[in-house]
């Protein structure tokens, strides 16, 4: 894909920005990830864009909003603009899907992906977030555009006990607040440690800014009108090098079903509402339990070994829409039929790493391994007990082995393979009526795939460090999109050509500069894919996989200046630019929309230490203009950007914390990033207008 001037220019710009005079401290602790490399190592060895989200960093955003896409959107500009929904679907980093982890167990539905991400934990219960920038393979499937793995808490050192009230409200309303209330124990006593926590939430409406209703999604799912929850407990127990944990989630969101949508109008400029009732059906709602049982070994046979068995059950109900969708339709059941969806997953898996430091007495580290997973997916309509998606099997194993040299030399290398071996297993299947009633043949496809990864950095000086990487990820198409729309007779799911898994290449060149008052750096990526995964709606408003060749690429940027011991400066940017081919003649031609890429933006922060007990962040969040063209270099769909400014203020008072925050702080009037991207008169949503936080927390 070609590089524009506009980027060159910036890409010079912003090189010349990070030569502001600095000094490093040779002292400071740096930052270790362990989503990178699944092994802990300092940042200044990766040689990948990492974006870590720490728990004071994780306070700030969520004084503002309790939605972890939010805080991505605020953190990581690469991620797209949240939809302020359940729904996370068209949510991307860097242009793709990116793969959900919690401490490292998969949380992703790829084979069904029905965009509830974002909504399998209570952030309440959350350490630090750790994002790897851009397609790879190191926690197997599904990491097209990266990995966010959210990591839970551990406990201290002794007893302690916290315990946080939160309410968030807007003035038009009062009744229509959010309230919430969150408790954790943990202890660590001799050889043991424990931690449990309980999380519940309920919401109201949400208002614009014009004080009207934000509309209700009744059917994708809606994060207003609804109640949350979560149980999550932790125990761990060490002995001669060795410990054993286990981990429980579960974690459940539902509507309150007190109101219903009200669609608006594109065309006309008015916004989706909602009014007083009942919907049909059940509530739109998700249900996640995850559990794990981890074994690690500091002294392995000269080695470390760390094995993981998980289990993630997963169900996400979508509500009924108010009017009969076409796709439901059956003569068998009447005219008229209203029927509602649930996407289903059950996910059972082990994960075993071994690390040999010093491999043959040089400076080589070896990190290998083998991933096993079953994933049985299915989507059923749950009013008449009918297979929208028909249960699909999907078996995998993944043996992999990565050489890490980083010795006594500026220059770090890291080198890497996988062999990823999988089956998909199909029984015959009838598709719905809406179809034709197609009958498809089952089968049990086979596919193998080597992935490679190849990266360095070189430290220039203390301060200056340049890196690069080349990475592929592994990943099979929404096969319940693809399978569950078959309108054609005489089809096999051991012919039928969809269902090819999705290779996407990531390259990436990065510089930094890491000093004790300024931090900064600069990414230039591009992601291919020859045969990808476009989502588009069809007129009945039912997403359909596009498979085509897909090519991505863009800038991310970032700086960190602590100008004075009160006061630091954050920067944060991110340009890209996505293109497909729409007539399958091997070159792409058609911008990539708003359910696949995000928008260029600009985040800036402000934050001060007013005194030793009271600090607050001023962030700063705008999103550019963009127009879609398509082959034929026409605009197709237009963005109108915009520009939102939050406020939060930590004050430590009466033996706790009161967190304080303004969302939408100048009351900006705006759609949503996805609504306009996709306009459709049921969700022509407005962004949620200011709206007011405040939380006590108090640790004991």
């Amino acid at each position: 894909m070609s590089f524009p001037l506009s980027k060159l220019c910036f890409a010079l710009t912003a090189a010349q920005l990070l030569t502001v005079p600095a000094y490093a401290d040779e002292d400071q602790l740096e930052t270790v990830v362990v989503t990178a490399s699944r092994t802990a190592k300092p940042l200044s060895q990766i040689p990948n864009t990492i974006t870590v989200i720490d728990q004071q960093q994780l306070a700030q955003q969520l004084a503002v909003q309790q939605d972890i896409s939010t805080v991505l959107g605020n953190l990581v500009p690469g991620f797209s603009p949240s939809r302020q929904k359940m729904t996370s679907a068209g949510e991307s980093l860097r242009g793709r899907k990116p793969l959900y982890l919690i401490d490292g167990i998969p949380q992703s539905n790829p084979l069904r992906s029905g965009g509830r991400d974002g909504h399998t934990i209570d952030p309440f219960l959350l350490e630090r977030v750790e994002v790897l920038h851009g397609a790879n393979a190191i926690h197997g499937l599904g990491a097209a555009g990266g990995i966010i793995n959210l990591i839970t808490k551990k406990p201290g050192d002794g007893l302690e006990q916290k315990l946080r009230f939160d309410t968030s409200f807007q003035t038009e309303e009062l009744s229509e607040k959010t309230l919430g209330v969150n408790y954790s124990l943990a202890n660590r006593f001799e050889n043991s440690d424990i931690l449990a926590a309980i999380t519940y939430r309920t919401t109201g409406m949400a208002y614009d800014a014009n004080g009207n209703l934000i509309g209700v999604d009744n059917t994708q799912g809606d994060t207003m009108d609804a109640d949350t929850f979560d149980g999550f407990i932790k125990a761990g127990y060490e002995w001669n090098k060795q410990r054993v944990e286990v981990m429980f989630n579960r974690y459940q969101i539902e509507g309150k079903n007190d109101w219903i949508s009200v669609a608006g109008d594109v065309d006309a400029d008015i916004p989706s509402s909602a009014e007083k009732g009942t919907p049909d059906g059940e509530a739109a709602q998700n249900k996640v339990t995850t559990v794990s049982l981890s074994y690690s070994n500091q002294d392995f046979f000269d080695q470390q070994l760390s094995v993981q068995f998980f289990r993630q059950d997963f169900a996400g109900t979508y509500g009924a829409e108010a009017t009969p969708i076409r796709t439901f339709q059956d003569p068998d059941y009447g005219d008229d039929l209203i029927d509602q969806s649930q996407n289903n997953s059950e996910k059972t898996g082990v994960k075993i790493t071994l690390v040999n430091n010093a491999l043959l007495g040089l400076p080589v580290d070896l990190v290998y391994g083998l991933d096993l997973l079953q994933d049985k997916t299915w989507q059923a309509l749950i009013q008449t007990g009918r297979a929208w998606v028909p249960p699909t099997e999907y078996r995998n194993y993944a043996p992999y082995a990565q050489l890490e040299y980083a010795g006594n030399t500026p220059l770090s290398v890291t080198a890497g393979v996988r062999y990823e071996k999988s089956k998909l297993q199909v029984d015959d299947f009838t598709t719905l009526a809406s179809y034709g009633s197609q009958f498809v043949e089952g089968g049990d496809p086979e596919f193998s795939k080597t992935l490679f990864n190849l990266g360095g950095t070189y430290k220039l000086s203390q301060t200056w460090r340049v890196f690069a990487n080349y990475s592929e990820a592994f990943s099979m198409p929404d096969v319940g999109r693809v399978l569950r729309g078959i309108n054609v007779p005489n089809q096999s799911v051991a012919t039928f050509l969809d269902l090819k898994p999705i290779l996407t290449e990531n390259t990436e060149l990065g510089l930094e500069y890491t000093a004790d008052v300024l931090r900064a750096q600069l990414a230039y990526y591009t992601s291919d894919s020859d045969f990808g995964q476009r989502l588009q709606r069809d007129e009945d408003g039912i997403y359909s996989v596009k498979r085509e060749q897909t090519e991505v690429d863009g800038i991310e940027f970032s700086l960190n200046w602590v100008a004075t011991s009160l006061d630091t400066f954050g920067i944060r940017l991110a340009t890209s630019d996505g293109r497909y081919d729409s007539d399958q003649d091997g070159s792409v031609d058609s911008d990539l929309g708003g359910s696949n890429i995000a928008p260029d933006r600009i985040n800036v922060s402000w934050d001060r230490a007013w005194t030793d007990t009271i600090t607050t962040r001023l962030q700063i969040n705008h999103l550019q203009d963009r127009d879609q063209k398509d082959d034929s270099n026409s605009i197709v769909n237009q963005f109108d950007g915009y520009t939102t400014v939050d406020l939060s203020a930590n004050i430590e008072a009466f033996n706790g914390v009161i967190t304080l925050g303004i969302q939408n702080l100048t009351n900006t009037d705006y759609y949503t990033y996805y609504s306009q991207s996709n306009p459709n008169d049921k969700r022509n949503f407005k962004g949620m207008g200011r709206s007011f936080s405040a939380s006590y927390q108090l640790s004991f």
